[in-house]
This record gives structure tokens, C-alpha cells and sequence, in this order.
């Protein structure tokens, strides 16, 4: 099946018609895994679950990548497919539904995730660490921010990848180096933010009535 490269590629727009689906495409983004699997951490029944990871098999967005026989059955486990980011003007682009379904869906995982980590120990590092900053920005500044963001998340990829390649190194040297690998979460937002006593923004700040870009969030472990 051909890659999906544009976000406005119709499967892709089809997969973000449910929050069920977006919530299962970040799952496997992190892991393979069985809609078994997923069912028991979504809340949600086997049937619901295997329908729309067929759904998003059959869109091209996971992969089968493995068969294993449980109490004698196939389960069938899936990865998600690299999968098109979002440049601003795409985002900007969004429809306001969509935009809510995928923030929804991104970042009650987030939230998930974050807490389930911190409850197995994992800010207990020295070099852990967790930020939030408010600022008073211009335009101008806010885009600079944005742009560092994204530079930063490079400059991240790029020591995700080098520890890769020593990791694959290491395990070649039949384990002379036994040091464990570490699973590392990493969680980037940067938005329009508004002080948690106030209530939901009536509209936004171009007076236009269409939704600004309020969020931009990246996940990787």
C-alpha cells in the first residue's frame, strides 16, 4: 500500500474520524502490541478494539509484525507506520473537529502515560526533569520559541539515534558492556496558555472565529 506522506491523504483523515483510533495509533507508535492488549488499557471491549485496529490496517497506518498462539488462538500483534507530521500550515489548515479529537486523544495519553511512569519510578533519576513556564510573549517571540522547540526535538532525535547505534554496538560485543538500556519518555508542548481559574476562551485572539494553533506535542520513548 502506498505511504501516506499528506496529511490531507483521506486515509489519513479517515483515521482521525474516531478519538479511539488516535488514542491506538499512539499506542503503537510506543510498542507493538495485540488488540487484546490495547482493550485492557483503553477501557474499551475487544470487538470495539480489533474493528478499528482493522480499520487502520486496512488504511496502511499499522503493520502486522507478529502471530502468537494464546489458549488456542492467533493474536495478532500490530506497530504503527511512520506516519505524516504536521508542518504549521497543515495544522493551521486542520478543521477545528479534528484538531480537538487529535488534542483530546494526544494529550489524554500523555497524561496516562506521564503518571503511569512517574508511579514505576521514572523521574526518581537525578537528571529527571519536569518544567512548566508561563510567558508573555509577542509574535514575533512566540515563533522564535517554536522554532527552537523543533530544534531542540531534532537535536533529541539525532542523541536518540547515536544511542541506538551504540546500543546495537554493545550487543554485538556479546554483552561486555552490561549496563541496561534506558526506556526515556519525552513530552514537548508549547501553546497558547490561558490561567487555570479562568474559564474557556469564548473564541480566540484573531477575533475570527477559527481555531489557532493551541498546542504542539511531541512523544518519544
Amino acid at each position: 500500500m502506498k505511504p501516506i506522506t499528506d496529511i490531507d491523504d483521506p486515509r489519513y483523515v479517515k483515521a482521525l474520524a474516531h478519538p479511539l483510533r488516535i488514542r491506538i495509533l499512539a499506542m503503537l507508535a510506543d510498542r507493538s502490541a495485540s488488540p487484546v492488549q490495547l482493550s485492557s488499557q483503553l477501557d474499551a471491549t475487544l470487538g470495539t478494539v480489533a474493528y478499528h485496529v482493522r480499520t487502520l490496517h486496512s488504511l496502511g497506518l499499522v503493520e502486522l509484525v507478529d502471530t502468537r498462539q494464546r489458549r488456542g488462538a492467533t493474536e495478532h500483534y500490530y506497530r504503527a507506520r511512520e506516519h505524516p507530521r504536521f508542518p504549521d500550515d497543515a495544522w493551521a489548515g486542520l478543521a477545528p473537529v479534528a484538531k480537538q479529537r487529535m488534542l483530546s486523544a494526544m494529550l489524554q495519553q500523555i497524561g496516562q502515560y506521564v503518571t503511569a511512569s512517574a508511579a514505576a519510578g521514572g523521574f526518581d533519576r537525578a537528571e529527571a526533569h519536569m518544567t512548566r513556564r508561563s510567558l508573555q510573549l509577542d509574535d514575533r517571540s512566540f515563533a522564535e520559541l517554536a522554532a527552537a522547540t523543533r530544534r531542540w526535538l531534532e537535536e533529541a532525535e539525532e542523541i536518540g539515534a547515536a544511542a541506538g547505534e551504540r546500543l546495537a554496538q554493545r550487543a554485538g560485543n556479546d554483552g561486555d558492556d552490561d549496563a541496561p538500556a534506558v526506556d526515556a519518555g519525552l513530552v514537548v508542548m508549547l501553546c497558547e496558555g490561558r490561567p487555570a481559574d479562568d474559564g474557556p476562551p469564548a473564541g480566540n485572539s484573531h477575533g475570527d472565529g477559527r481555531m489557532s494553533r493551541s498546542a504542539a506535542a511531541a512523544v518519544r520513548d
